[in-house]
């Protein structure tokens, strides 16, 4: 199969103006479609967009690769676009795109269009079939220039002869989807490592499977290993080499710094046993600080999911029963059966939240058998007094924990080595981590609780501002954690005591850091990455829904610029309710209980203060993101 057979004239547009990212998508999209390859518009769309938000298809060089397999595909095409003014589309380089290849690949197994699209990809690569491309009067011409460099080829990559005086290089490319960035990631570093005198072998890990795959000897004999992936790969038959590990991007667009660096012998030794660490070293993140924070991350990329599905249907269950006119008490929001049905699953998704974080943490740490033990520290955090906080530092924990019992378990004969990861680690690391929450963890953060309890109380009758203002800003420290429970009890005490202020500004606290952070990412773009900008706007439904846990991953992420962001505007906004003389009778809901506020216009004036006060805090202390 040639190229030429997945790439029809119908399908090929020479002068194509779109305005932006998404209209340029959009356009190859409704020409996959005139060419017959897909059966569903709206499906395919929303995957090849999909694909976008893992990372950009543009590549660097005014070349654009976006791509979309499945169902709605219903036999491989491609599209083709020429920009003569190029187009904005986020790429590698932040140059415009100015040629566009769109891929249509079916959810099936039959993978023979695969090769010819790694062959398009690698052919991409190549200045004088580019510089073809964007030159060619007709869509004729186009298709004899594919015609002209499609030639066929025995394996994805080939191995360079080898070179006496040279380097030997091995390489592995994978990405998510495996159709055209693992090729054009492999061709990149095979030309700089040819370039440079060297030999070399890529292994590639597409959708069609591994090909031209390392072997042994080579291993052995490598000088070096460069793992250009953004998936997983198989590492651990480089133990004991120097290797490099970057995203895919990276292979393509900095080929001979990679190359360089393993020449120089600028790459740290990888060690299977501690395979994430080795890793996060070789991508250049060799600091402690670092480290930290790649697990933190690992932890808040799965809880995401719970935060956001759960809250959802949490505030659905809310905008139900405030429709059906339930009553504004303690039992709003499950007033009805449709809305306790929609807030009990939401709240068994809430449930999962804390046991994720820390179990994904730990995981990041010490690897596959420190999940269980995660989880465990995080379940007894979301049973006990701890919350969030203790959650973070059970995951951490419960990592570590994996990594000594790995480190005593090493001098062990090998039979017992071998039942290590089924029976000793999960026994001993879950009995640890358990002891470690209860009485250590859990102990001190109830007392830092009553504590804050204690002292809320001794300030009721002092002076209004600064208690709304305190308690405003303790519901962002920590977002449903010790501190947010303990302003939250404290409001709730209030309202049976007939101090309808107190909740008011603890509401409204707990409401400002979501709707702070879905403004911040619509408007100040530049702060935030990719993924967070997509999530941020959900934080609106969230912080209107008084669901204060939706800012937690972003808090999470740069939590000493967030954090003080957030409770300076939680503290401006419950100081305004105060001043405004706000009352809230009911102990939950957000916005579906604003019929029952005191002077609602200026609770909700309230609301808006403190919004933007957290804004532009968080525009003037967040650095803007390179990603």
């Amino acid at each position: 199969m040639r190229i030429t057979d997945l790439l029809k004239k119908e399908s090929i547009s020479l002068k194509a103006t779109p305005s932006n990212k998404a209209e340029c998508l959009e356009m190859a999209i409704s020409l996959m479609e005139k060419a017959g390859n897909i059966s569903d518009y709206k499906a395919y769309k929303e995957q090849v967009f999909f694909r976008e938000t893992e990372g950009t298809t543009g590549i660097g060089d005014g070349i654009a690769i976006p791509h979309g397999k499945c169902d709605a595909v219903k036999s491989p095409g491609l599209a083709a676009m020429v920009i003569p003014n190029g187009v904005e589309y986020e790429a590698l380089d932040g140059e415009p795109v100015d040629l566009l290849f769109l891929i249509a690949a079916p959810n099936t197994k039959d993978n023979v269009h695969l090769d010819v699209l790694a062959k398009l990809s690698r052919l991409l690569m190549h200045e004088d079939f580019v510089k073809g491309l964007k030159s060619a009067a007709t869509p004729d011409e186009f298709l004899a220039i594919c015609d002209k460099y499609d030639v066929e080829e025995a394996a994805p990559v080939k191995a360079a002869a080898p070179v006496s005086s040279g380097k030997k290089i091995l390489a592995v490319t994978a990405c998510p989807t495996g159709i055209a960035h693992t090729y054009m990631a492999a061709e990149a570093i095979q030309k700089a490592a040819e370039a440079k005198g060297c030999w070399v072998k890529v292994e590639t890990r597409g959708s069609s499977g591994a090909k031209n795959v390392i072997t042994a000897q080579e291993i052995a004999d490598a000088d070096g290993v460069i793992l250009a992936v953004d998936t997983k790969v198989p590492t651990d038959r480089f133990n004991g080499k120097k290797v490099i590990t970057c995203q895919v991007s990276d292979g393509i667009s900095k080929a001979d710094q990679l190359v360089d660096r393993i020449i120089n012998g600028d790459a740290p030794v990888f060690t299977a046993e501690n395979a994430a660490a080795a890793e996060a070293s070789s991508s250049g993140g060799d600091s402690l600080g670092h480290k930290a924070y790649m697990d933190l991350m690992n932890g808040v990329s799965h809880m995401l999911p719970f935060v956001v599905g759960g809250g959802i249907l949490i505030a659905l269950a809310f905008l139900v029963d405030g429709l059906a006119g339930a009553p504004q008490d303690g039992n709003f929001g499950s007033f009805t059966p449709v809305a306790a049905t929609l807030k009990g699953i939401g709240g068994v998704a809430f449930g999962f939240m804390l046991p994720v974080l820390a179990g994904y943490i730990a995981e990041s740490i010490g690897d596959r058998p420190a999940l269980a033990v995660g989880f465990v520290g995080g379940m007894i955090a979301a049973n006990g007094k701890s919350g969030f906080l203790g959650a973070l530092v059970a995951g951490f924990l419960a990592g570590y924990i994996i990594q000594v019992l790995k480190k005593m378990t090493d001098k062990l004969p090998d039979a017992i080595e071998k039942i290590a990861p089924v029976l000793i680690f999960p026994l001993f690391g879950i009995l640890i981590i358990g002891l470690c929450m209860n009485f250590v963890i859990e102990p001190i953060v109830g007392a830092i609780n009553t504590g804050l309890n204690n002292g809320l109380a001794s300030m009721g009758g002092t002076s209004k501002l600064l208690l709304g203002a305190i308690v405003g800003g303790m519901m962002a420290i920590d977002m449903g954690g010790p501190f947010n429970k303990a302003a939250y009890l404290f409001g709730t005490a209030s309202i049976a005591s007939g101090n309808y202020d107190i909740m008011a500004a603890v509401m409204i606290g707990g409401m400002t850091p979501p709707c702070a952070i879905a403004l911040s990412t619509l408007l100040s773009k530049n702060k935030w990455t990719k993924t967070e900008r997509d999530n941020g706007p959900v934080n609106f439904i969230m912080g209107l829904s008084f669901i204060t846990e939706g800012a937690i991953p972003y808090a999470a992420a740069d939590p000493a610029r967030v954090i003080p962001s957030c409770v300076i505007g939680s503290a401006a906004a419950g100081l305004c309710s105060e001043l405004f003389g706000c009352t809230l009778m009911a102990p939950h809901g957000g916005i579906f209980v604003f019929p029952v506020v005191g002077n609602p216009f200026m609770y909700l004036v309230s609301l808006v203060v403190g919004t933007l006060v957290s804004f532009f805090m968080l525009a003037l202390l967040k650095k803007d993101v390179v990603e």
